[in-house]
């Protein structure tokens, strides 16, 4: 019986999907849950499995293509695996080069296939790093130069000489300028467009403050062994008291919270905060629902599991969706002072920096102390300058003094 593979049903706020990669081709057999194709869109990765055992019959749409909520994917043909694998053994065989030991031809590309006539090597003992198991030209090369029986190709005779290339250009392993063209992802274009949008929508504005870590720093000293035991491996960080210093003082200055609908200010009664993950594709912001409900350690453990799950490509549209107010820490990667861009329609993101020992004027006596700066990017369409550093005070004023988190002061 066939079965019509399709998209999953995309949300109002995502039009479209490409798809990113296809992991089984027609004639192969699938389980059941088995990954068959990733779909791509500019907010996550989607992962589309097999409904049932069987066959992928046949493929509708390309890697590449651009594909609508619920569209036809592909047809499987229902069936064991191990029924399914004489249908496989039907296909058509594949061409194979002669004298490269059974490799099918599409497992050599052009380059690679003339680098291997030429020194008439065996194909079946070149590992391919290329999809799906090809063998790329880099592969052969690799494999001449590791292999000391084989002649090293001929050089190529000496060429005109030319300038000096500059040096903050890549460099290639014979001294020549080399350039690498690559599509942008779909995720990455849809970053760029939302950063540009709010640069350019938003009359946005920064302000800064500083933080002295020391007396939280203190705390997770004494109690971080105590609380990773009580926790079940949960580690404490600072993020957990950023986010409900955040939400404390989201409390305080609801403008902060807010956000622009056309010509409607919407007042949010909750705090859902996002918190910003760097990945390989970019940076995403899954969001904590109701995070002035959640514990110190409840935020520390959704916060590793988001950012798991943001590594691995499993956050779902779900987690991306909303948030009222965004903390990002740029402090991991070194940064000591930035400003972040906001993320719309929220009108305040907060930054979190480098923690570093500055010497610091206290009663009179220079002393050296763990300082942070804080950064708070705001729409001053909504936001008045006043409420801002009101806002940030409050917020250096809570993490100074972690109790006030606890009890609200």
């Amino acid at each position: 019986m066939a079965i019509e593979i399709k998209a999953p049903a995309f949300p109002e706020s995502v039009a479209d999907g490409e798809v990113a990669a296809w992991h089984k081709q027609e004639g192969e057999a699938v389980s059941r849950d088995e990954l068959i194709v990733e779909i791509e869109t500019d907010k996550v990765v989607m992962e589309v499995v097999a409904p049932e055992d069987g066959v992928l019959a046949k493929i509708h749409v390309q890697e590449g293509d651009t594909i609508e909520s619920e569209q036809l994917l592909a047809t499987l043909e229902q069936g064991t695996v191990a029924a399914s694998s004489e249908i496989v053994t039907e296909a058509q065989p594949q061409a194979v080069v002669e004298g490269d030991a059974g490799v099918s031809a599409d497992l050599l590309g052009p380059a690679a296939r003339q680098l291997v006539e030429e020194h008439k090597l065996d194909a079946a003992s070149i590992t391919g790093t290329g999809k799906n198991g090809r063998i790329t030209k880099e592969d052969v090369l690799k494999y001449l130069k590791s292999d000391s029986s084989v002649p090293a190709p001929a050089a190529a005779p000496a060429a005109k000489a030319e300038p000096a290339a500059d040096a903050s250009a890549p460099v290639g392993p014979s001294g020549e300028r080399v350039e690498k063209r690559v599509p942008m992802t779909r995720m990455r274009a849809r970053i760029a467009e939302r950063l540009l949008s709010a640069s350019q929508e938003t009359a946005m504005l920064t302000t800064f403050n500083e933080v002295n870590m020391a007396p939280m720093m203190a705390l997770r000293s004494k109690y971080k062994d105590q609380f990773e035991k009580t926790h079940n491996g949960t580690r404490l960080g600072f993020m957990g008291f950023f986010v409900k210093a955040a939400c404390e003082a989201l409390k305080r200055y609801p403008a902060v919270n807010a956000s622009i609908d056309g010509n409607d200010v919407v007042y949010h009664g909750y705090q859902d905060i996002g918190v910003a993950v760097s990945t390989e594709d970019g940076l995403v912001v899954p969001v904590l629902r109701d995070a002035d409900f959640m514990s110190v350690a409840d935020v520390e453990a959704a916060i590793k599991d988001l950012g798991v799950r943001a590594k691995e490509k499993k956050l779902t549209i779900e987690d991306m969706t909303g948030g009222t107010f965004t903390v990002s820490n740029g402090g991991v990667f070194g940064s000591l002072m930035s400003t972040p861009i906001l993320n719309p329609p929220q009108t305040g993101i907060l930054g979190m920096h480098k923690i570093q020992e500055r010497p610091m004027a206290v009663n009179g006596e220079v002393v050296i102390l763990p300082m942070m700066y804080l950064a708070l990017s705001y729409d001053h369409r909504l936001i008045d300058g006043k409420t801002a550093v009101q806002f940030l005070v409050a917020i250096r004023d809570l993490i100074e003094d972690p109790a006030r988190i606890l009890l609200q002061l």
